[in-house]
């Protein structure tokens, strides 16, 4: 018995988060100069996945 089509899922399509790791948002404020190493890395400010 095999798959239906819409269970299967394809490599080639990838939905965008909407939520980033912390890393990944300690990463985006690092360049936008909001966020120096050192500090704490919880409550930080929201930022937009891009």
């Amino acid at each position: 018995m095999s798959i239906h089509p819409t269970l299967k899922s394809s490599g080639k399509i990838r939905k965008k988060r909407n939520v980033l790791k912390r890393f990944e948002r300690i990463d985006q404020l690092t360049e936008l100069g909001k966020y120096q190493p050192g500090q704490k890395v919880w409550g930080l400010p929201k930022t937009k996945p891009h």
